[in-house]
């Protein structure tokens, strides 16, 4: 009877194996996040523009710099990812694709044309 008693109520995340739709809801939850701190800098990018060129001197000196592009760079894959993401859930609401083997596929659909996405768009923005 003690050995039952010091047993988890449910199964512990280390008996799972990793499967593409735990990374998908993860990556989900968290681009939320990355979205709502670029948001952030997104307010205080503008905020500073409105207060003069000194402070947006500034903020526009930070985001130029390779670490502000390497975020700038996250947030938009965070974007599109989520974007991508989130027409999944909505098609999945309609009741399509809810089987496992389309679920898996859209999963890595969703991946792939979010880190599509974010290349096109910084390609395009450094050509033009």
């Amino acid at each position: 009877m003690s050995q039952q008693a010091n047993r988890p109520l449910s199964p512990h995340i280390q008996i799972y194996r990793w499967q593409i739709a735990m990374l998908t809801s993860i990556a989900h939850r968290a681009s939320g996040i990355v979205l709502s701190l670029g948001s952030i800098f997104l307010a205080v990018w503008l905020i500073s523009a409105a207060s003069g060129p000194d402070a947006f001197a500034s903020v526009n000196g930070f985001a130029a710099s390779w670490f502000g592009q390497l975020l700038m760079f996250c947030w938009s894959f965070a974007l599109f990812y989520h974007l991508c993401n989130g027409i999944r859930h909505l098609v999945w609401d309609v009741g399509i694709g809810l089987d496992l083997e389309t679920a898996r596929m859209t999963g890595y659909v969703a991946i792939g044309v979010a880190a599509a996405l974010t290349l096109f768009v910084w390609i395009w923005a450094f050509i033009a």
